[in-house]
């Protein structure tokens, strides 16, 4: 047998495991470095043998320097800053009460109509993730919309399964998201660099909308069989004063920035987050109180993110030992990459619930190795379409994920049991992936 295929078989079946280490809930940032480890060793030992494109003229300290540091190092350079000042502006919507107001709002909009209110609830979440990112700003948001939710009778389920729902939608349309699986995908295909915000939003906010729908249906399918209870009460009462209303658009004018005016992401969030400290009055005091204002914001957001930092900085240097095991990968699956537009959106509608558990078709798991495969296949699939196919399959299951931080943490919150909730959600991320898979198609099959 081909020495090759021998390690492409033991690659996969060690992918099988780092599958079945994430559904065990098991800590990513060590799984994704020892995985790293283990297919740099099987890549050099298998170019030892039979020596490969991808590392001819390497040495062994370059081959590691490319894991272990050229990843990390360019991962940072190119997104933590995003996601550090986008946590910053997250921390800023929540401390000036933006958030909460619109939360608010929004309820005493729905009044006592449960189903409205969720439904309202839902798509203003969805909106307030298009910017914020991070485990501390959702459970902010979380611990004020769940109160609510379950106030109003909607069982803890449902309730949890929508605000996650929202979240999932949200994210088709966040920036920094976006740059995050850019940068995975540009370090396979360099080309992928010149694809901007611009060139995804419309096939985002297509998804986000498509989401928003999908959740919205499957949640009040399933409250049609389960009974009401009352047993929460609302803790709105709990939160800041009303923020002004010329304050709220605050929190689409990162997005607008990007889009409307092309002004680079950080100076927006950096701008937004001033406009909004202004119009609620928060931006007073001496220079050096506004100089510490700044900081504990900065400080309170990037503590927000520190754990996905870790796992990021590990992720990367997955993604490079991916690039070193995309020989061995590609001479077992290879042929089985299709070559047409049409096929490859069924296949990846298809495969969409491989993406829960951190599974084969998510980006931010273990699907770099088969964005490799799939590359190294088809080199010429342009990125406006492979792109967005991609992040379909990774944001509508990773976003609804027990294996997400903020869902596992709403178990515990809700007492929600995961079989309850999956139910839910598997179904729900499959259906938006097929949908998705098929605007991808229409929209942009044609470049294939």
């Amino acid at each position: 047998m081909n020495i090759n295929v021998i390690i492409g078989i033991i690659m996969i079946l060690s992918f099988v495991g780092l599958v079945w280490y994430c559904v065990k809930g098991f800590n990513l940032m060590v799984g994704f470095a020892v995985m790293a480890t283990f297919w740099t060793v099987l890549a050099l030992i298998g170019n030892a043998i039979a020596p490969t494109d991808i590392m001819e003229g390497q040495t062994l300290i370059d081959s590691l320097t490319y894991v272990y540091a050229t990843g990390p190092a360019n991962y940072a350079s190119s997104i933590l800053v995003n996601v550090f000042f986008g946590a910053f502006f997250g921390r800023v919507l929540m401390d000036t009460g933006i958030a909460a107001t619109l939360i608010r709002k929004v309820v005493e909009l729905g009044g006592d109509k449960p189903r409205i209110t969720m439904g309202l609830l839902c798509i203003v979440t969805a909106i307030i993730f298009m910017s914020m990112t991070g485990i501390g700003p959702v459970i902010s948001i979380a611990v004020i919309v769940l109160p609510i939710l379950l106030s109003l009778g909607i069982p803890a389920p449902i309730a949890m399964f929508s605000f996650m729902g929202s979240i999932m939608a949200g994210i088709f349309g966040n920036i920094v998201n976006f740059n995050q699986y850019q940068t995975i995908y540009a370090g396979f295909n360099p080309e992928a660099a010149n694809y901007t915000y611009n060139d995804y939003f419309t096939i985002g906010i297509i998804c986000m909308a498509v989401s928003l729908v999908v959740v919205l249906v499957a949640a009040n399918f399933n409250m049609g069989k389960k009974k009401t209870s009352h047993a929460w009460a609302a803790a709105a009462g709990s939160v800041n004063d009303n923020a002004p209303a010329i304050s709220w658009i605050s929190v689409i004018l990162p997005v607008l920035g990007v889009v409307l005016f092309e002004i680079p992401i950080i100076l927006g969030f950096c701008l937004s987050a001033i406009y909004a400290l202004i119009t609620t009055g928060k931006l007073r005091g001496t220079y050096s109180e506004i100089c510490r204002l700044f900081a504990k914001l900065f400080t309170d957001g990037a503590i927000d993110v520190a754990p996905m930092v870790g796992f990021l900085l590990t992720l990367a240097m997955f993604n490079n030992a991916a690039t070193y095991a995309a020989p061995y990968f590609t001479a077992i699956l290879g042929g089985f990459v299709p070559t047409s537009a049409l096929a490859l959106a069924i296949v990846f509608a298809v495969l969409t619930p491989l993406g829960f558990f951190r599974g084969p078709m998510n980006l931010v798991g273990c699907g770099t190795a088969i964005l490799a495969v799939v590359i190294t296949t088809l080199p010429g699939a342009p990125v406006a379409f492979l792109y967005p196919l991609f992040a379909v399959t990774t944001i509508a299951p990773q976003h609804l994920d027990i294996t997400q931080s903020w869902v596992a943490w709403g178990f515990g919150y809700t007492k929600v049991s995961t079989k309850d909730y999956m139910k839910m959600s598997i179904p729900t991320g499959w259906i938006v992936g097929v949908i998705c898979c098929i605007a991808v198609y229409v929209l942009y099959g044609s470049l294939m």
